[in-house]
């Protein structure tokens, strides 16, 4: 028998008992607790009696449930003298152990394929009411066959559940249902087919990783004392005698594999989950979690749908702080968006509800450990010899460079290789929100901002460390990305003695990278006119790469171009190179060629007069 003990914040005490293994808490009527306040959800938490402990499971709540003022995100062992906090509520549970047996519980249901479902999820009604509760209802999916054979083997989301349970119910009764209108029919048939064994094997790890819980109550090992080597050895021992005992009892399906089973679990309880995989994939450059169920990735180019999903959300969450961590930074409801990186340099973006509606979001750009060389990118049709050849007499001869494209166009590739091309000797400061240059020279200082911390205080941005890096004596300054009021500050180091600094932006041509300067000079909150700020623009950037991403994954820089100055109050530019586009071939590839306008840039006059040696045959090619 379960006795909870329930405090309201200034108020009394109320025990109720329980002849069961199972209490819901939730503020409407048809919960075992009601606690009609707005602060708590419809069905907000579940207190589970098993194998002699008592869980306490959140049910993807709001405002969320604590356990001793920690918020919990999985399933969490409690003892009597642990306080859970519900809204304006405090509750302490005992297992009354003397009282009469409980009442025999309803054995738990079960997937059509046999798998328990986890234990953070609601038994769906035989009719799927209506009313199931808003906040996690998305958790439920169709898989295999309804009562009429229509939903077989589809990843959809609750709404459309619901549609084809009411046109079952319809079917069922005798009732004519209506005609499905057009738009259905063709939202319907774009919904993917996933392999059934995929979701079965996700409710497997679920329930592996729920004993898993239980087994080693994982929250309350102290992992400082333990050590990473040791936590992972003890966890995957334990995974181990789970899965044999599971095996021994029938519950393992003969088509999985033992070994994969028990290192998904473990990558998930300890490390990235599914992501570990991926990262180890040379051939993925990027990698897209747009929910636990759904894993795009990034492969030559091409957009693919993974088969391997995380078990939860709860489980995306866990790897989001994992990454994020060990490098000071945080995320919660509070501060829902985190930048940061891997340790291995890899760079991630990751966004939570209530921002992202479908849950946790992670993306990760891939660092690659072997960075590509400009023999690489001319290798694979990125450009030239001859723009090669010219990209690398504008880094010698210190002019400002300013590679723009959009995102995943490759700027960042072309950035390190530009950096390549810095004479030894040279003293480079490098400033990024979330570092990924690979710089090979020696001498090189590396910068990177933080955000603020939990009060609010202590951002140190980009605009920041690119006025402190004009204190520290830089050959070149090389900023990831301008983004913000950064660029007036970087114009104003290009202008002031800093030549051959480099950096990129975001815009889709040359041009529109200069209107994108004006706006973020702007963003600096000074008050300049917007003939000063191209004046400043068009004395400071000598070239502009424009970087595109084509429709079949390749990437290509498609103009090199010169600023030469300013007619009236425009800024103006002149192609040097360009890409011609000529189609497409039989297998949907970008056909084309890099092509010279035939004008020579004014650097070059000027450094033949020199004496300097420069090879003029690349502007005729």
């Amino acid at each position: 028998m379960l006795t909870v003990s329930i405090t309201e914040k200034g108020g009394a005490t109320k025990n109720r008992a329980f002849q069961k293994d199972e209490v819901i808490i939730g503020r409407i009527q048809g919960n075992d607790i009601v606690l009609p306040r707005s602060n708590i959800s419809k069905k907000h938490a579940r207190i589970v009696q098993r194998d002699g402990k008592m869980v306490i499971l959140d049910l993807r709540s709001t405002n969320g449930t604590f356990v001793n003022d920690k918020r919990i995100s999985a399933p969490q062992v409690v003892r009597e003298d642990d306080k859970i906090r519900i809204g304006d509520f405090v509750i302490q549970v005992t297992d009354d152990e003397d009282a009469a047996p409980a009442k025999k519980s309803s054995p738990r249901k079960e997937t059509r394929r046999g798998v328990k479902r986890r234990l953070d999820l609601d038994e769906a009604d035989d009719e799927f009411d209506e009313d199931l509760d808003d906040d996690y209802e998305d958790e439920f999916e169709a898989f295999g066959e309804d009562e009429d054979g229509e939903v077989s083997g589809t990843n959809v989301d609750a709404e459309e559940i619901r549609k084809a349970r009411k046109a079952s119910s319809k079917k069922g009764s005798g009732k004519k249902s209506k005609p499905e209108p057009e738009m259905e029919k063709k939202g319907r048939a774009k919904i993917k087919k996933r392999d059934p064994k995929i979701e079965q094997y996700a409710e497997l790890q679920r329930e592996v990783h729920s004993r898993l819980i239980d087994y080693l109550d994982l929250r309350r090992m102290d992992i400082d004392k333990l050590g990473d080597d040791e936590l992972w050895d003890q966890t995957e021992r334990a995974i181990r005698d789970i899965i044999t005992q599971m095996d021994g009892d029938g519950e393992i399906p003969g088509w999985v594999e033992m070994e994969h089973l028990v290192n998904d679990v473990l990558n998930e309880a300890l490390g990235l989950g599914p992501l570990e995989e991926f990262l180890a994939d040379p051939s993925i450059s990027e990698i897209m979690v747009n929910h636990s169920k759904q894993i795009y990735l990034e492969r030559e180019g091409k957009l693919v749908l993974s088969d391997k999903t995380f078990s939860s959300d709860a489980a995306v969450l866990g790897v989001v702080e994992r990454i994020v961590a060990p490098i000071g930074r945080r995320i919660d409801e509070s501060s829902p968006m985190v930048d940061a990186r891997l340790k291995d340099g890899s760079r991630v973006n990751a966004i939570i509800p209530p921002l992202a509606l479908k849950g946790p979001c992670i993306t990760i750009r891939k660092f690659k450990t072997d960075a590509l060389s400009i023999n690489q990118l001319i290798k694979y049709g990125t450009m030239s010899v001859g723009m090669a050849e010219f990209m690398e007499m504008c880094v010698k001869a210190r002019k400002n460079i300013i590679v723009s494209g959009g995102t995943g166009s490759g700027k960042t590739t072309t950035l390190n290789c530009l950096s390549a091309f810095i004479p030894e000797g040279e003293r480079i400061v490098t400033v990024e929100d979330a570092a990924e240059l690979q710089i090979f020279q020696d001498h090189w200082v590396q910068l990177e901002s933080r955000p603020a911390n939990i009060e609010g205080k202590g951002a140190v941005t980009i605009r920041d460390l690119v006025k402190n890096c004009l204190r520290m004596r830089p050959d070149r300054i090389v900023v990831g990305e301008c983004r913000g009021g950064e660029a007036l500050d970087m114009l104003q180091a290009m202008n002031t003695g800093h030549d051959g600094s480099l950096t990129t932006a975001h815009a889709n041509t040359p041009r529109d990278s200069l209107a994108r300067l004006e706006t973020m000079v702007l963003m600096a909150g000074m008050d300049l006119p917007v003939r000063a700020i191209r004046e400043q623009i068009a004395s400071a950037v000598d070239i502009i790469i424009q970087q595109t991403r084509f429709s079949d994954g390749s990437r290509r820089v498609t103009y090199i171009s010169e600023v030469t100055g300013m007619e009236v109050d425009i800024v103006t530019l002149q192609d040097i190179f360009y890409f011609k586009q000529e189609g497409f071939d039989e297998n949907n590839k970008v056909k084309g060629k890099y092509v010279a306008s035939g004008f020579i840039p004014k650097f070059y006059d000027e450094l033949q007069r020199s004496g300097i040696p420069v090879n003029m045959d690349i502007f005729r090619e």
